[in-house]
C-alpha cells in the first residue's frame, strides 16, 4: 500500500490544462450572432406592425439564449476553478502529481462541473473518473493507496474530548433552594 499524507498535497495547484468548453462556447457565439443579426433586422425601415413585433420577440429570445449560455459558461468556469483548487489539496493529489495525471484530473473536473449543472450523462462520466482517480474508498483500495492516519489531529481530538468531560464533571447543577437551607 502507498501511504498518502492525511494533510493532503501542499502548494499551488498545477496550471489548468484545458481550454474553455468548446461546445458551450460555440453555442454561445452562435446565439449571440443570431441575436446581433436580429437586432440589425429590427433597424429595417420596412419592418412595421406585426412583422416588427414578431421580429422583436425573436430578437428578445435570441438575446436571452445568448445571455443564458454566457452565464452557464461563466458558472462552469467558476465551478471548475473552485473544484480544481480543492482537489489539488487532497491526499490523492500527491499521487496525481507523481503520476502526471494533470489532464485526467482536469477531465474529471470538467465532467463534474457539468454534472453539478444537471447533466446526467456528465454525472456518469464524472463517477467513472472519480473511481479511476482514487476519489472513492473502493478505488483507493484498488489503487492500493491508503490515507495515513493523522496522529496529531487524533491526539488533539482525544484531548479536547477529555477536556470537555473534565469540565462537565467540575460543573454541577446546584439547587439554590437546597443550598440556601431549604427556604
Amino acid at each position: 500500500m502507498t501511504k498518502l499524507p492525511a494533510e493532503g498535497r501542499k502548494g499551488r495547484p498545477p496550471k489548468w490544462p484545458l481550454s474553455d468548453d468548446v461546445v458551450l462556447t460555440a453555442r454561445r457565439d452562435l446565439a449571440q450572432r443570431k441575436a446581433d443579426d436580429l437586432e440589425l433586422a429590427l433597424l429595417e425601415p420596412d419592418l412595421t406592425g406585426r412583422a416588427k413585433a414578431a421580429a422583436e420577440k425573436k430578437a428578445d429570445a435570441a438575446r436571452e439564449a445568448a445571455l443564458i449560455l454566457q452565464m452557464q459558461l461563466e458558472a462552469q468556469q467558476r465551478t471548475e476553478a473552485e473544484l480544481w483548487r480543492e482537489l489539488w489539496k487532497t491526499p490523492q493529489a500527491v499521487m496525481w502529481g507523481r503520476l502526471s495525471w494533470t489532464r485526467e484530473v482536469a477531465q474529471y473536473v470538467r465532467w463534474k462541473s457539468r454534472a453539478e449543472a444537471g447533466d446526467l450523462d456528465a454525472a456518469k462520466e464524472a463517477r467513472q473518473l472519480a473511481d479511476r482517480l482514487g476519489l472513492t474508498p473502493l478505488s483507493l483500495l484498488r489503487l492500493r493507496w491508503e490515507i495515513a492516519t493523522d496522529e496529531v489531529a487524533e491526539t488533539r481530538r482525544a484531548r479536547a474530548t477529555e477536556a470537555k468531560a473534565t469540565t462537565r464533571r467540575r460543573l454541577r447543577v446546584v439547587d439554590t433552594d437546597a443550598a440556601a437551607g431549604g427556604k
